[in-house]
């Protein structure tokens, strides 16, 4: 069982707090949305959540059966899909699998050779990345976030650069594979990125009045 617990968390730049009096327990199994509009600051809220963002008071405690994790090793538990986050364009789509999957485990019962064909990429397999639409790069960020074995999985508007086709790919996906695991999903609305989430926060609800 792996939990997320925050404590009065709260984020600020200079003087603007983006968030504040953020309380929250998640466990193995919990699926949260994140909502805002654009520049509101879920982004920022999801990254403080995983630990990129330091916060700047209260406290986040990340836990795996009871043994609590350090800050800095909590990011060997958690997966991430994000738009600043680069690929390495220079490899193909399976030198880049390789690549990944040499740092953390592919979920159980499926194998790297299965990774294109479960994107729907497997013509694409042998192809560099820099040679991808922008919609089969999002694709590949999606896989790689949600096809890694960890306990938490962190999506920043995981629909981004996704047509009518490839957003139905999306929703079969993480019905298929998100398990057991917390799933945090930051999106500005877009109910389609969010449908399996049993609880939202609404980023509104946390600025300081």
């Amino acid at each position: 069982m792996f939990k997320i617990t925050l404590k009065n968390a709260g984020k600020r730049y200079n003087y603007e707090w983006i968030f504040r009096s953020l309380e929250g327990h998640y466990c193995s199994g919990d699926t949260i949305a994140i909502l805002g509009g654009n520049g509101s600051g879920k982004s920022t809220m999801l990254r403080s959540i995983f630990g990129y963002a330091p916060l700047s008071e209260g406290s986040i405690e990340y836990t795996k059966d009871g043994i609590s994790i350090k800050q800095p090793e909590a990011y060997k538990h958690f997966s991430i899909c994000a738009p600043y986050l680069e690929l390495y364009e220079e490899l193909t789509l399976s030198e880049l699998v390789k690549f990944h999957f040499s740092f953390k485990s592919i979920i159980p019962d499926i194998e790297q050779m299965d990774f294109a064909a479960i994107l729907e990429l497997d013509k694409s397999a042998s192809k560099q990345v820099k040679f991808f639409s922008s919609g089969m790069k999002q694709r590949v960020r999606i896989g790689l976030a949600v096809l890694s074995d960890v306990s938490a999985i962190f999506l920043d508007e995981p629909s981004s650069n996704l047509d009518q086709k490839a957003a139905k790919w999306y929703r079969n996906l993480i019905e298929k594979y998100k398990r057991e695991r917390i799933v945090f999903v930051a999106s500005n609305g877009q109910s389609d990125e969010y449908f399996f989430t049993q609880e939202k926060i609404d980023l509104e609800n946390f600025k300081p009045s």
